[in-house]
């Protein structure tokens, strides 16, 4: 087994005091722990009850949250923070809980930007920062098996001296979990050629809300009835607490080539990346911005959209990746651009510090990814720009578009307002509420890979329909006391 790095997510907005008597913004159902009840916990399994660990470990990435921070407030703080170090101890601890309606929030990395971290109803917040290292590559078949506490950056360290990479390379990449990953079901960078992380997972174990613990799993494919292992990925700790992963690997790429094309409008950049894809060709990365986001990343007069791309792999596939996608934009009547423009996305591809600095600025600040067929792309583009716009004290709704499939791709909308400060909860609602209602109408789906958590579990009931209540039968079967990260996935 890989030892773990001790890489971890430090919160990129301090709390503005002294943590440890940081205010709780939430209310509702809380359960508290006794003396008793802690000092059992402490016999379970390392158990940290600091009231600053504990107000760290109950936020993540939230905007909101961040938000709150500056005015040393957080959503709501856990009893205690428990930290298991393997399944044995996870199963004792979920069995203890579920035997007292103790609610248990798994939390990995806590890069989320949805509230999935956060322990809306107190109890503990169960850590998987115990659970970490690689602990077996089969180079033959091509599958990793990985505790769910590794980082990205130890997990591909590892798989380095293997001669294989798992190709997920999220924005979050560094300070993110493989648990993360799974639990949120995750997009990398390099989709296009890896495919999302339920592509990726071979087999899971798992640990029920009793106690009980379950594989799924384990071959290429199977007829095996239901694929339960898609039913725990995405699941969001509502389900289960994941132990144990095992990924797809692909050996490690022997070539790369980049390119950059311009194009008169966004919409022509959009039927470009169709037509590259449909045609049969996967370029890992196929990254198009709208024309304001292509001036703000790399220059321009704001009218015209920038196509990045980029694919690795054996030479010859990746070179008739390469002369399908030039004839295709050529075809559209694209320029070539600067392939520099790569490079340079690829040195600040995961900097989000422009967006913390509007945050302490006072900035309603936000991003909305979904995923829709091509068809219906333009008309959700157009939709959630203008709904957005429409919110008073918006100031700005831009697009790129960032992973693509043969049936349709994801749009990643990033906006901003600035509200007088007695309004900046309300706008930030308004703004999340008239984006993803007009998304949804226009035929997109909740999420693409940011998952739901808290910030959109109101919206469930409309994109789900009547199908929410087979997802409230499995969590009533699955978890009948409710413990498990309860108040996400509107359950």
């Amino acid at each position: 087994m890989s030892a773990a790095s001790g890489r971890g997510a430090t919160p990129p907005i301090e709390f503005g005091g002294d943590p440890a008597v940081a205010e709780s913004v939430l209310t509702g159902d809380f359960r508290a722990l006794t003396a008793e009840e802690a000092a059992e916990l402490s016999a379970l399994c390392p158990t940290d009850l600091a009231p600053e660990v504990r107000a760290e470990h109950s936020r993540d990435w939230w905007p909101l949250a961040m938000r709150w921070s500056l005015a040393n407030r957080l959503p709501r703080r856990a009893e205690a923070v428990c930290t298991p170090r393997d399944t044995a101890e996870v199963s004792a601890l979920l069995a203890w809980c579920n035997g007292r309606g103790i609610p248990v929030t798994t939390s990995g990395g806590r890069s989320g930007v949805c509230g999935a971290a956060v322990p809306v109803h107190g109890g503990i917040v169960l850590s998987t920062a115990g659970m970490q290292g690689v602990v077996n590559v089969d180079v033959v078949s091509g599958i990793v098996e990985v505790l769910p506490g590794t980082y990205g950056p130890d997990l591909e360290d590892e798989l380095a001296g293997h001669g294989v990479t798992v190709g997920h390379y999220p924005q979050s990449f560094d300070i993110s979990t493989v648990g993360g990953w799974v639990a949120c079901r995750g997009a990398g960078q390099y989709s296009t050629r890896y495919g999302k992380i339920e592509d990726m997972v071979h087999a899971l174990e798992a640990v029920l809300a009793d106690g009980s613990v379950v594989r799924t799993g384990g071959t290429p494919a199977g007829a095996t009835g239901p694929d339960l292992t898609q039913l725990l990925v995405g699941s969001e700790g509502t389900l289960a607490v994941v132990t144990r992963v095992w990924l797809r690997a692909h050996p490690r790429p022997e070539h790369e080539r980049r390119a950059a094309y311009e194009f008169d409008t966004f919409a022509d950049g959009i039927e470009a990346c169709r037509r590259i894809i449909r045609a049969g060709a996967t370029p890992a990365v196929l990254r198009l911005y709208d024309g304001a986001e292509t001036k703000r990343s790399h220059g321009g007069d704001g009218t015209r959209a920038m196509l990045l791309v980029l694919d690795e792999g054996p030479a010859p596939l990746v070179d008739a990746v390469m002369v399908v996608t030039a004839e295709t934009c050529a075809a559209l009547g694209a320029r070539v651009a600067d392939v520099g423009l790569v490079e340079k996305w690829l040195g600040h591809r995961n900097d989000t510090s422009g967006l913390q600095a509007l945050t302490r600025r006072g900035f309603v600040v936000d991003t909305m990814e979904v995923a829709a067929p091509w068809a219906r792309l333009g008309g959700i583009v157009e939709a959630v720009e203008t709904a957005l716009l429409a919110v008073p004290h918006a100031r700005a709704a831009t697009c790129h578009l960032s992973h693509s499939y043969i049936d349709g791709a994801c749009l990643y909308f990033t906006f901003a307002a600035s509200p007088p400060e007695d309004v900046f909860d309300a706008t930030y609602h308004d703004m999340w509420t008239a984006g993803q209602h007009a998304a949804l109408a226009a035929g997109a789906n909740l999420s693409h890979h940011h998952g739901v958590g808290l910030s959109r579990a109101r919206f469930m009931d409309t994109a789900l329909g009547s199908t929410m209540d087979v997802l409230r039968r499995v969590k009533s079967a699955l978890d009948p006391r409710g413990i498990l990260n309860p108040g996400k996935l509107g359950l």
